[in-house]
Parts: structure tokens; sequence; C-alpha cells
């Protein structure tokens, strides 16, 4: 027992090295530590969203106009795993280390109880419209238009230095076409940041973008919100539809295909049926009738066939009637026509 209790005090001795100074965590570390700790014990589902380009005035604005909406989370990402991996070491809610994924790159958080799928569409919307910065990918392609600038003769050189067709015109230089400056996906230079700036021309909407949701510890794409019920319900009724054809290849009867089972087994039974002149009921009666006089269960003529018939009927009839007048001209008033009058009176 003395051993035992000499060994237990010789583990609790704790080294300290000449100069180690004790690691003290900044207060404010805690706050924050203590905050995002909260948030999770309160919210289950979150939009994570990039925050490239997007300024702090921007993001203060949203702040305020989704306060009673969200709750906007951002921070250091090694500080914010650090929490969540304490949290979920703490509660055991292993499902949030799915957010391990997500944490990095320009990011945030914006936690919530309603519906994630129209507050996606609101906080998207909100975009602010900002010139031009040297070195930043451009999001689409920019094109000058052709017209005035109203800029000095004196600065035709940056227009020369892009070649840009220019003409000074009423102390102005004007751009004689539409020339595109910026590339969809190549960094914005310096001289075109310069020039749209110079022209006042402000390219590039930026907003927050949601990449990810997270809901119930899974986290899935932002995409499959634009998913309507209506491509869901074609994409089932396209699986039954195959599932239905599938099994009735095989002749395995599933509640998919019991329609066309039963359809393909009344015809079977029409079929041996037809063979046996004394076995009769009401369907077989009709098909052996349909059968021995199809003609008489032809549908009528539509509008078109109509038309077609009795405009064929009328033209023998005007062929002969046509016929008639042609008969009596040459006649010559042989039967006491017109022509007879003339000659008797010319006699």
């Amino acid at each position: 027992m003395a051993d035992t209790k000499e060994e237990e005090e010789v583990f609790e001795i704790n080294i300290k090295l000449e100069g180690q100074k004790e690691k003290k965590i900044p207060q404010r570390k805690l706050d924050y530590a203590n905050k995002v700790r909260e948030i999770l014990d309160e919210y289950d589902k979150c939009l994570i969203v990039t925050i490239d380009n997007v300024g702090s005035k921007q993001i203060l604005d949203m702040r305020k106009d989704f306060r009673d909406r969200g709750l906007f989370l951002f921070g250091k990402n090694t500080l914010i795993r650090r929490v969540i991996r304490d949290y979920v070491r703490d509660t055991r809610n292993a499902n949030l280390m799915n957010l391990m994924e997500v944490v990095k790159g320009n990011m945030g958080f914006i936690f919530t109880k309603e519906d994630v799928a129209p507050l996606r569409k609101e906080i998207e919307g909100r975009k602010k419209q900002c010139a031009a910065k040297a070195g930043v990918p451009s999001p689409v392609d920019v094109i000058i238009p052709a017209g005035p600038t109203g800029m000095e003769p004196t600065q035709t050189a940056m227009f020369q230095a892009m070649d840009i067709p220019t003409r000074i015109n009423r102390g102005q230089i004007d751009i004689e076409e539409p020339v595109q400056v910026v590339f969809k996906g190549q960094p914005v230079g310096a001289s075109q940041a310069e020039l749209l700036i110079q022209l006042g021309i402000k390219p590039f909407y930026y907003g927050m973008i949601v990449t990810k949701i997270y809901e119930n510890g899974e986290v899935i794409d932002a995409s499959v919100l634009d998913i309507t019920p209506e491509e869901i319900a074609g994409s089932f009724y396209s699986g039954v539809q195959k599932v239905s054809a599938l099994c009735y290849e095989l002749d395995y009867p599933t509640i998919c295909n019991v329609p066309q089972t039963l359809i393909r087994a009344y015809k079977e039974a029409l079929a041996v049926s037809l063979d046996f002149g004394t076995y009769t009921w009401e369907g077989l009666d009709m098909v052996r009738e349909v059968l021995k006089n199809p003609g008489a269960f032809a549908g009528p003529a539509t509008g078109g066939d109509a038309a077609d018939a009795g405009a064929a009927a009328a033209e023998p009839e005007k062929e002969s009637s046509s016929e008639q007048e042609s008969s009596a001209a040459g006649g010559g008033g042989l039967f006491g026509g017109d022509d007879s009058d003339s000659d008797d009176s010319s006699s």
C-alpha cells in the first residue's frame, strides 16, 4: 500500500521548465467560445455562406435586416474548429463533426429556426454593386459601350494602351465601338480597373453565397433547394414506370404493375375463349361482333374527311352543269333558242 501511495504522489508532480510561462487565453476568446456553445445548444440548422469580396458595412446591414430571423456568426476558422471539437467532446454530439469539413476559406454561419429555402433566396438576393479591383478574378465579362466618355482629350494614352479605338468629339473622348476589357474568370488588370473607375462603371455585384446547408447533423449542398416538387414527382413517376416495366417483363407481380398484368391476363383470356364457340360472356360477345363486322363499329368521318368528300361530290355536279351549258351553246338555236329568233328577224 505504501508503494502505491508513493507512485500516486510521483505522478502528481508537475515539472515546470525554467523560463516557461503559463499560456493565458484572452478573455475575448473565452467569451466567443461561450457564445458559440450557446448557439450550438439552441440551433440545429444553419446556412454556410461564403463572403468573398463582401465588405463589413454590407455584413452589418444584413445583420440588422435579418436580426429576428437569423443569427450571423463569423470568426477565425481555427478558433471555430477548436470550439466545435471541445463542444462535441463535452456533449457527445458527434453529428456536429460534419461542420468541421466546411470550416475553411472566407466563410460564415447563419443560424436560423425558419425554413432555409426562402431565407437563402433573400440572402443571395442582397447584392451590392462594386467597382472592379485590380487582381480580383472577374465574375462576368465587362464590355465598355461606344459613345462619349466625358474624359478630356489629354487622357487618350489610357485608351491607346488597351487598343480601344477613340476619337475627339466636342472636346471629349468618344469610344467608336464597344470593346470587351475584362473577361470572366480572369484577374482584373490595374489599367482596366483604373479605366472603369474613370468611366464610372461598377460592373460587379457581390454578396453572400449559400454553399451548404446544415440540418439535424447532415450537411447538404445548397443546390438541393433548387429542386422543385414537380421535378421530384416527375423523377418518382419515371422510377415507378421503369420498375413496372421490369416487373412486367419478368412476370413478377408487384403493386406497380398490377394494372398491366390484369390487362394482359384479360387479353389472353379473350384469345383463348374465341376458339370456344359455346363459351361466352358480355365482353367476349362484343369482341366477336367487332371481328365479324369491323365496318359497323368504325367511327364517323372526321371534319376534314367529310369536307373532302363534300368537295369531291360538288365537283361532278359543277362539271355536269358546265357540260349542259356548252351543249346548249353549240346547238346554234336548233331547239328554238335565242339564235333562232335572231335568224328569223334577219330574214
